[in-house]
């Protein structure tokens, strides 16, 4: 396993308990690395936008005895994955593991260790299980700090920054890149989230797809959303039509949970997923990258929506998580937001369904009296494993996701 490295120091710099060494993207996630000693960085081992490789050392810092260091920890190699590195701490009769480093910061924040589920190797604690532990506590957003300081939990309310008012449409232009010629070929290697689709399409194709699409009037929709979106406004929430179509197709999957399921690889046996992590594919500067809503069955509108804000503004910085982008159980795509109406989207393995999202167009229609009037419509495309999952199934949830789409009032009587 190698990391793509981009760093913050330089030889010679003084540096501090948890100030940044530097990023690093593996095919997974993008992570920043901070410092677990106070001291001089002596030898950098990796030059900018060089490949790290795991187990090797990634900096030397020098440390200051009077500090108070104890000789365990009196390291001078900090390997690229440093903050996943640890010591032990006896707590209630069981080693817990966690860096200096974490262990002050859960003090800090008086944090019991025993009571952190540790996502690192051997079930070790993390700086970014304290960070998410106490965000659940408190219902916050933690912002990156500068300088490895906390920042103080804001309130529910101020959690994320009001929403810009909305200033009149104008036709996006179709913006083209200068065509820059060399002479002279270029290779480079595939790195980070382009390595991880890589790997991802590859396993795709081995799964027969089923296609299925369907026109959705989104009229009523619109005018609720338009309703809706001061208040989530005021509460600091940018309300788009994107969790509307995930509760809805959450509720979907009530219904119909072999949409929401995966099949192992022998194809012997299908597991009912009982969590809805519905995964919103997002376009990035790193590339394409599928972070997932978790247990939308259990949230609100509202409660989507703030998360879905606080994932794209954690993709749009390249810092999300590898809990966030891991543990999808069915995914949406909105490839409206770039343009087009139809697509073909793949599976996502272990995933068995996929659905993508076109724009949203005023198109002439006819109600009921045979009058034409102006109506909101969009498109879907859905794309099933036809291993496990036939056409009807697929056809009986379209219909159903549509009906609360087209008549969001009737999302009330599902709604928990």
């Amino acid at each position: 396993m190698c990391l793509e490295c981009k760093r913050y120091i330089k030889e010679g710099d003084s540096v501090s308990q948890f100030d940044s060494i530097c990023e690093v993207q593996s095919d997974k996630a993008s992570v920043t690395i901070t410092s677990r000693y106070d001291g001089i960085i002596r030898k950098l081992h990796y030059n900018l936008d060089e490949i790290a490789y795991v187990g090797k050392p990634l900096v030397d810092i020098e440390i200051d005895a009077s500090k108070g260091v104890s000789p365990e920890e009196d390291v001078v190699e900090t390997p690229p994955m440093s903050h996943e590195e640890h010591t032990h701490q006896e707590i209630k009769g069981h080693k817990t593991l966690a860096t200096p480093a974490v262990r002050r910061l859960a003090m800090e924040n008086n944090i019991k260790l025993s009571e952190v589920v540790g996502t690192g190797k051997d079930n070790r604690i993390l700086k970014e299980d304290i960070l998410n532990y106490l965000a659940k506590q408190t219902g916050a957003i933690l912002p990156p700090s500068p300088k490895g300081e906390i920042i103080p939990p804001l309130p529910k309310s101020e959690t994320v920054p009001a929403a810009p008012k909305d200033k009149a449409r104008k036709t996006p232009l179709p913006v083209s890149r200068p065509l820059v010629f060399s002479g002279k070929d270029k290779t480079e290697p595939i790195t980070g989230f382009h390595k991880a689709m890589v790997k991802t399409m590859s396993a795709a194709l081995k799964i027969p797809h089923f296609g299925y699409c369907d026109e959705i009037d989104l009229t009523q929709l619109v005018q609720l959303r338009e309703d809706l979106k001061p208040l989530a406004q005021i509460r600091g929430v940018k309300l788009s039509f994107m969790p509307f179509f995930i509760k809805a197709a959450s509720l979907g999957l009530l219904q119909y949970p072999i949409l929401n399921a995966s099949l192992d690889e022998s194809c012997q046996n299908v597991t009912y997923k009982a969590s809805h992590n519905i995964g919103v594919a997002m376009d990035t500067e790193q590339g394409l990258i599928v972070p997932n809503v978790k247990n939308v069955q259990v949230c609100s509108v509202f409660e989507i929506a703030s998360e879905l804000n606080r994932l794209q503004a954690l993709g749009s910085a390249g810092q999300l998580g590898t809990n966030d982008l891991t543990g999808g159980t069915f995914t949406l795509s909105n490839i409206g937001t770039i343009g087009g109406t139809y697509t073909k989207p793949v599976i996502l393995p272990p995933e068995v369904a996929i659905g993508a999202l076109g724009k949203i167009q005023i198109l002439p229609r006819f109600n009921g009296k045979g009058e034409v009037f102006k109506a909101q419509i969009m498109n879907v495309s859905w794309s099933a494993d036809h291993r496990i999952i036939d056409g009807a199934t697929m056809a009986r949830f379209s219909n159903l996701w549509k009906s609360y789409l087209e008549n969001p009032a009737s999302m009330l009587l599902d709604l928990k």
